[in-house]
């Protein structure tokens, strides 16, 4: 994050800034990211739009910065001593009423993503790159455990796999994405597909 935008946001409190993310969710689950304004932020916070504008500079970084605060903390931080563990680890962070309510949260974004430039890039900035760096490093402790060959071929397309099965389980099976679907799914699709043991 830019020393600029670190300023931007120094005047909120911690809890100011949990309020504001909490009411910039329940816009976008309500209405969808195109219908959500700086007023309706503003009205719905008890906030003037300059003050949103100064902390977060538009719509774009604030929401995302909302979704970003619903993460349950780093993937950097689960180190199990093996990869099963570690993507076990990933998943057992969020109940399944969390996985559901973050699934609807992804799909009222995911047209918008695709139609607006500043929401691409702010997602791809602070979520979706950051996110990737730190699933690389967990690869690469499992490289360097011996678990997974550096060549593998399925590397690449680890995080595809995971997102697309957290994605698409209630547009196949229409149901949310859970706890026990995610585990099972890594143990019969992604670890053999990286040639690392799944028991």
């Amino acid at each position: 994050m830019s020393e600029t935008a670190t300023a931007r946001r120094s005047r909120i409190t911690p809890e100011r800034e949990a309020e504001l993310y909490g009411a910039v969710l329940d816009l976008l689950r309500e209405v969808g990211y195109d219908a959500v304004t700086m007023d309706a932020v503003a009205a719905r916070t008890r906030s003037s739009k300059a003050t949103l504008y100064r902390q977060w500079g538009g719509k774009a970084e604030l929401v995302v910065r909302a979704l970003h605060s619903q993460k349950p903390g780093s993937i950097a931080d689960i180190d199990t001593g093996t990869l099963r563990g570690d993507l076990h680890g990933i998943i057992g962070r969020e109940d399944d009423c969390v996985m559901a309510q973050n699934a609807a949260l992804m799909r009222a974004l995911a047209m918008a993503v695709h139609h607006n430039d500043d929401l691409r890039r702010a997602f791809k900035e602070l979520l979706v790159e950051p996110e990737m760096e730190e699933f690389r490093r967990m690869i690469r402790r499992a490289v360097d455990r011996g678990e997974i060959r550096p060549d593998n071929p399925a590397l690449d397309y680890m995080v595809h796999m995971l997102v697309g099965a957290f994605a698409t389980r209630t547009l196949i099976d229409d149901l949310p994405p859970t706890r026990e679907f995610l585990t099972s799914y890594i143990d019969a699709v992604v670890l053999p597909a990286l040639g690392a043991p799944s028991h």
